[in-house]
């Protein structure tokens, strides 16, 4: 206390609110440093929900937790007297406890504690696909149709979330294009919730992240290796030597879905003979197809995906279908 100071000042000094959020992303303990001092630090410390999962973690450290919901009121006067008081967010984050301060603060009746607001720990970058793997997982097992779902029967919906993802991707739509990468994530979050259940070869979400981190890192040996790559053209090189190395083929053309939409296939079986310096002639023969197989070799070349190039033409034509018919577009 200073010279200036007098005994009844401590007595009226309004203290300090610490309101402390975590995040049920984070395993429960793993708090920042700032929290901890914040909770070995104060007078008080209060969780309204007796069975919040930090609360065993805290005790273990030796803090004292009061369980109980103390009104807007009754917080500012636990401060008083130059008093600290944590607050352990529930999950909800003390809505009603923070709009009761503001009104006491808005009232001017009432000599406010200060209010700090401290994230106890926070969500990195991919967080929110915890939550989508906990809302997969009740799902699986609560509702009717999804716990009946196999493999085999949500194939077809695969193929559609992929093609309304590359509509969107065309139509420039940012809204739309956010949508549709959610339901082609479904798709995977959803089939490898199906396949933790398959008594022989179970596998998760995590083995399927786990494996995809490995092969990103291993086809990028200029990224986390010793390998330079200064082009796009010396990346594919680099991830195709590696790629063949891995699968050990016998033909380029192994690995090719036989099952993609026609000028697809042609076009990567182009692309593979092409990247392999292969001098294999394109097949002659009667009918359109071997026109559009040259037809799809030759948009390779240049660079042209034919697919692509072929949607562009064809939805042209819907439009002028729709003109001829007086259809706004």
């Amino acid at each position: 206390m200073n010279a200036t100071s007098r005994p009844e000042d401590a007595a009226v000094a309004p203290g300090r609110i610490v309101l402390l959020t975590t995040s049920h992303r984070v395993a429960p303990g793993l708090l920042s440093w700032p929290a901890w001092q914040a909770l070995h630090a104060a007078d008080r410390v209060l969780c309204a929900d007796g069975a919040h999962p930090q609360l065993p973690y805290l005790r273990e450290a030796g803090i004292a937790v009061d369980v109980g919901a103390p009104t807007a009121e009754e917080l500012v006067a636990a401060c008083s007297g130059g008093r600290t008081v944590v607050v352990v967010a529930t999950g909800e984050g003390e809505p009603s406890l923070t709009d009761g301060l503001a009104r006491l603060a808005g009232s001017g009746r009432v000599s406010m504690p200060d209010l700090e607001l401290l994230p106890a720990s926070y969500d990195l970058p991919g967080a929110r696909l915890l939550d989508l793997v906990q809302v997969m997982d009740r799902i699986r097992l609560e509702c009717p149709w999804s716990s009946q779902q196999t493999h085999k029967g949500l194939a077809k919906y695969g193929i559609e979330e992929a093609y309304e993802l590359v509509e969107a991707i065309e139509d420039g739509d940012r809204d739309e294009l956010r949508e549709e990468l959610g339901d082609v994530l479904l798709q995977v979050v959803f089939h490898s919730r199906i396949a933790e259940e398959d008594p022989e070869t179970p596998f998760s979400i995590d083995d399927v992240a786990g494996g995809i981190v490995a092969k990103l890192i291993h086809r990028h040996p200029h990224v986390f290796g010793d390998e330079t790559a200064t082009t796009p053209e010396e990346v594919k090189e680099h991830w195709l030597r590696t790629k063949a190395i891995e699968k050990r083929r016998e033909s380029v053309t192994d690995g090719i879905p036989l099952g993609q939409p026609g000028l697809a296939l042609a076009s990567k079986l182009a692309s593979r003979v092409r990247t392999a310096e292969l001098d294999v002639p394109l097949p002659t023969g009667e009918g359109i197809g071997y026109e559009l197989l040259a037809l799809a070799a030759r948009a390779e070349a240049q660079g042209v995906d034919p697919e692509a190039a072929l949607r562009v033409a064809a939805r042209t034509y819907r439009d002028a279908v729709r003109a001829a018919e007086g259809v706004s577009s």
